[in-house]
C-alpha cells in the first residue's frame, strides 16, 4: 500500500488504514484512530464547478461517488444515513452516461466556487460542460475560468467591491538602523497589494496610536494608553467608529471607517504615515524601552471589530523587544529583572506570564468570532512574549517568525511570500475557513490538534472523548494553505454490531474564502474498511509516519499540562506497549525481538522526538519552544517527520549525494555533510574539505571536481530555503568549529567521551543514550509482556 500515493489523490494520512471492529481492540492499537489532514493540498486533478453542492437532506452530506443513484427515479441514496434524496430539477439530464464530476469514481475531492450567477450560462449542473462522460473530464479544470469578479461588499457605499484587510501593528521602540529597514519592507508591501485590500496602521510605544488615513490635511492619530485595558467597545467608542442616532423611536448606528480604506483610496496617507514613524527615544539609562505590545494588539483587533471586517483580515504586528507595560507585559522595564525562563515557568516565578497568557486566550476568542488572523514577526535578540502570544496566533491560524533583524534577508523572504499574488492579481490567502466532517454512524469526533478553534457544535457524530479543541464537528480556522494540516482524532460508537469487511466513509468539508473574496468550498469523501479480531489487514495499514507525526502533536499538547519529564515517561509507556503488541518475540528473549518493516521505524521516531526541543526545553527559551511547537501542530507529515528526525545527506567524490544516518559516525574529514531540520539548514564541511577550501583549491582550474563538490550542497541548500516558509536559517560551518554544534546537537551519540574504541572519529560529550542501548532496553521490556 502506497501511502503517499493516497495523499496525493485524497490529502489525508491515515494512522490505520483498517479499522477495528470494537473499542478494546482499538485500545489495543496504542496509537490512536487519526487522520492527518491538509485541506488545501495541492491535486494533480482537482474538478472546480461552478455551482453549489447538493446535500443530503437527513445528514448534510454532500453528492460524492459513493452515492447509490436511481437514474429513472431521479434518486440518490447517502452512503452516510441511507436517507433517500431526489435530485432537483437543474439534474434532469442526469444518466449513467451523462453524470456531474462528483460522481466520478475517481474524484474523491470536488471544489465548488459558491455564489457564482452567469445569465447566459446559469449555476446549475446541468449547463453546458457541468455534465459530462469521464472522457470530458478535462473541461472541469478549465472552469476557473468561467469567473469574473468576485462577490464581496461594498466600502462605504463607493460601489466597490472590497478585498481582505490587513492592519500593520509597528514597534516604534525599534532601534532607528532596524525601523528604517522595516519601513522599507512595509512599504514593498503596500505596492504588492491589490487596490481593493484594506490597509490600517497602528503604531506602538508606550502609546498606542491608530492613524486616521482618510483624513488628507496631516497625520492625524487617535491615541490610547498603553498601560490601560481597552475593550472592544472602547476601542470603537474611542475611535469613533460608530455612534447611535435615534430616529423616529429607532436607534441606528452611523460609522466611520476612516481607519481602515481600501489601498486605492489612501496610498498616499499610509506611505506618508510609515515614512513618518521615528524610533521612540530611550526612556531611561538601565531601563528597557517601554512596550505596550498587548495593548496595540487589542486596538488592532477592535478596529477590525468596528469596521464590521468579518469576511477576513490579519493583524501583523512587528515587534523588536519585550512587552514592558500594560496588559500582556512580560516583564518590567528594568534591566535588574531578567526575563523568564523555562525554569521560572516551572517554579511559579514568571510573575506575569499567567495573566499575560489569559489576556492573549481572551484575544483569540476575539481573534475567532471575527474571523481575524494574528501574525507575529519578532526580529530580536530578546525574547519578546512569543510564549504568551503563542495561543492567539495558533487558534487563528497566523503565521510567528523569529528572526535576529529586520535587516536580514530571512524576514524579507517570508514577508513578500506572504504577499504573493496569483495569475489574476489576488492575494494568494484564504481566509474565514471551517472544516465539517461528516461521518457514518458508527464512527465517531474525538477531536483535533492544529491552527483550529472548536465551534462546540454537536451531533450524533461527536464522541464522548475529547482530544485537544472537541465536542464539535466543526472547527473554525482563521486561514488556510496548501500546507496547513490538522490532526483529527476518532472513536468508535457505542453500538457493536459492525460487521468485519464492511465499508465506513469520512467526508472532510472544508468552506472558505480565497484572496479575492469569493467562497470556495472544498470536498474530500473517502472510504476505508472495518477489519476483524486478528486480522492481518490492520497491521497492513500502519503508517509509521504518521503516527510518529500524530503522538509528537499529542506530546506538545501534553506539555501544556504536564512536566517535560512526565511526558517523556508517557511517551516510553505507550512506545512499550506498542513494541509488545506488535513485535514478534520469544517471551523474556530480548534477542528474539522483531518488528516488521512497516513498524521497524516507528521506535526510532520516538528516540528522537524525546530528546527534540519540542519536549527537552534545554538551551531553549520559552519563546523559542512556543515557536517550535507552534510550526510541528500545523505541518504536514514530512515536515514534522524533518522536525523531529531531521535528515542528513553526503556529499563525496565517490559519485551522488546519499542518504547517511543521523549519527556521529557519519562525520568524515573529506566529505560535506546536508543536514535539514527544518528551522535550520546546516552544511557541515569536514576539516580536509575545509582546509582545501581555505588553501583556494575550489578556485583552481585543475580541481574543477572539487568545485563541483562544494557547490553540489549550495545549490540543494538554497533550493530547501527557497521553498520553505518560514525560511530556515542557513549555516555553513567546519567540522569542529562553534557552528557545528547545530549539526552535533541532533545527532545519535553512538560515540561519546565515555567509548572504549573511537577509530580516530568524532565524537560527542553527552550523557544522553545512544539509539542502539534506547532499542536493546526496549527489546528487553517489551518481551516481558
Amino acid at each position: 500500500m502506497d501511502f503517499n500515493e493516497l495523499e496525493a489523490m485524497e490529502g489525508l494520512r491515515w494512522s490505520w488504514h483498517s479499522w477495528p471492529v470494537s473499542k478494546p481492540e482499538v485500545a489495543s492499537l496504542v496509537i490512536p484512530l487519526s487522520i492527518m489532514c491538509t485541506p488545501l493540498t495541492q491535486l494533480n486533478e482537482l474538478p472546480i464547478l461552478p455551482y453549489d453542492p447538493l446535500n443530503c437532506s437527513q445528514c448534510s452530506a454532500v453528492l460524492n461517488p459513493y452515492v447509490r443513484v436511481d437514474y429513472p427515479a431521479k434518486i440518490w441514496v447517502c452512503p452516510f444515513c441511507n436517507g433517500k434524496n431526489r435530485f432537483p430539477e437543474s439534474y434532469i439530464h442526469i444518466n449513467e452516461n451523462n453524470i456531474p464530476a462528483e460522481l466520478f469514481p475517481t474524484y474523491c475531492t470536488v471544489e465548488y466556487h459558491l455564489n457564482k450567477r452567469s445569465s447566459d450560462q446559469g449555476s446549475s449542473p446541468s449547463m453546458n460542460g457541468a455534465l459530462g462522460l469521464r472522457s470530458n473530464s478535462s473541461s472541469f479544470t478549465s472552469m476557473s475560468a468561467y469567473f469574473g469578479s468576485s462577490s464581496g461588499s461594498d466600502w462605504a457605499g463607493s460601489g466597490l467591491v472590497v478585498g481582505p484587510a490587513i492592519v500593520f501593528v509597528v514597534d516604534a521602540c525599534t532601534p532607528e538602523e532596524e525601523l528604517e529597514m522595516l519601513k522599507s519592507e512595509l512599504l514593498h508591501v503596500i505596492t504588492r497589494l491589490p487596490e481593493n485590500a484594506l490597509v490600517g496602521l497602528v503604531v506602538f510605544d508606550s502609546m498606542v496610536r491608530v492613524y486616521d488615513l482618510g483624513f488628507s490635511e496631516c497625520l492625524r492619530v487617535v491615541l490610547f494608553n498603553g498601560q490601560r485595558e481597552v475593550s472592544s467597545e472602547q476601542t470603537k467608542q474611542l475611535l469613533g467608529l460608530y455612534h447611535m442616532t435615534q430616529s423616529l423611536g429607532k436607534s441606528s448606528a452611523v460609522q466611520r471607517k476612516d481607519f481602515l480604506l481600501p489601498v486605492s483610496q489612501c496610498e498616499f496617507n499610509i506611505t506618508s504615515a510609515i515614512e513618518d514613524i521615528r524610533s521612540s527615544p530611550q526612556v531611561m539609562q538601565g531601563h528597557r524601552p517601554l512596550r505596550s505590545t498587548g495593548v496595540a494588539i487589542s486596538v488592532a483587533v477592535g478596529l477590525l471589530e468596528g469596521c464590521l471586517v468579518n469576511t477576513g483580515s490579519r493583524v501583523m504586528v512587528f515587534t523588536s523587544g519585550p512587552a514592558t507595560i500594560g496588559p500582556g507585559i512580560i516583564v518590567n522595564s528594568d534591566f535588574g529583572n531578567a526575563i523568564r525562563t523555562h525554569r521560572d515557568l516551572n517554579n511559579g516565578y514568571a510573575s506575569y506570564f499567567r495573566k499575560s497568557s489569559e489576556f492573549y486566550k481572551q484575544i483569540s476568542q476575539r481573534l475567532s468570532d471575527s474571523s481575524i488572523i494574528l501574525d507575529l514577526f519578532d526580529c530580536s535578540l530578546d525574547q519578546v512574549g512569543a510564549a504568551e502570544i503563542k495561543v492567539a496566533i495558533e487558534s487563528s491560524g497566523g503565521f510567528m517568525m523569529l528572526g535576529e533583524s529586520f535587516a536580514s534577508e530571512r524576514f524579507r523572504k517570508c514577508l513578500r511570500q506572504m504577499f504573493d499574488r496569483d495569475d489574476s492579481g489576488n492575494l494568494k490567502m484564504c481566509f474565514d475557513a471551517t472544516i465539517e466532517i461528516v461521518t457514518t454512524k458508527d464512527v465517531k469526533i474525538s477531536g483535533a490538534l492544529g491552527p483550529c478553534t472548536s465551534m462546540r457544535k454537536m451531533n450524533n457524530s461527536v464522541g464522548n472523548k475529547e482530544i485537544g479543541e472537541g465536542g464539535t464537528y466543526i472547527w473554525k480556522l482563521g486561514t488556510v494553505t496548501s500546507k496547513t494540516c490538522i490532526a483529527f482524532f476518532f472513536e468508535l460508537g457505542d453500538e457493536h454490531n459492525i460487521q468485519s469487511s464492511s465499508v465506513f466513509f469520512i467526508q472532510f468539508i472544508t468552506r472558505y474564502r480565497y484572496g479575492n473574496m469569493g467562497i470556495r468550498k472544498r470536498v474530500t469523501t473517502v472510504s476505508r474498511r472495518w477489519a476483524g479480531k486478528h486480522s492481518p489487514d490492520i497491521a497492513a495499514g500502519f503508517d509509521q509516519e504518521v503516527a510518529a507525526s500524530v503522538m509528537a502533536r499529542l506530546a506538545i499538547h501534553r506539555t501544556e499540562r504536564s512536566y517535560a519529564h512526565d511526558v517523556v515517561r508517557w511517551l516510553d509507556k505507550m512506545l512499550i506497549r506498542f513494541a509488545s503488541k506488535f513485535g514478534d518475540y520469544v517471551p523474556e528473549d530480548p534477542s528474539s525481538f522483531r518488528l516488521s518493516s512497516n513498524f521497524s521505524l516507528y521506535p526510532q521516531f520516538m528516540y528522537y522526538l524525546r530528546r527534540s526541543q519540542f519536549i527537552d526545553v534545554f538551551n531553549s527559551t520559552p519563546d523559542e519552544t512556543a515557536y517550535f511547537r507552534l510550526m510541528l501542530n500545523r505541518e504536514g507529515v514530512v515536515n514534522s517527520l524533518i522536525m523531529v528526525q531531521p535528515t542528513l545527506f553526503q556529499y563525496s567524490f565517490d559519485g551522488p549525494p546519499i542518504p547517511v544516518l543521523l549519527d556521529v559516525c557519519s562525520i568524515s574529514p573529506d566529505v560535506i555533510l546536508l543536514f535539514d531540520s527544518f528551522f535550520n539548514v546546516v552544511i557541515h564541511y569536514g576539516s580536509k574539505i575545509a582546509q582545501w577550501r581555505k588553501l583556494g583549491y575550489d578556485k583552481d582550474p585543475s580541481h574543477e571536481n572539487f568545485r563541483k563538490l562544494l557547490e553540489a550542497p549550495d545549490l540543494d541548500a538554497e533550493q530547501l530555503v527557497a521553498e520553505r516558509v518560514p525560511v530556515p536559517k542557513l549555516i555553513k560551518c567546519d567540522q569542529h568549529s562553534s557552528q557545528a554544534r547545530f549539526l552535533l546537537a541532533k545527532l545519535n551519540p553512538s560515540v561519546t567521551q565515555n567509548s572504549t574504541y573511537t577509530d580516530g572519529s568524532d565524537f560527542i560529550f553527552t550523557d544522553d543514550v545512544s539509539l542502539q542501548v534506547f532499542i536493546e532496553h526496549l527489546q528487553e521490556l517489551a518481551v516481558q509482556g
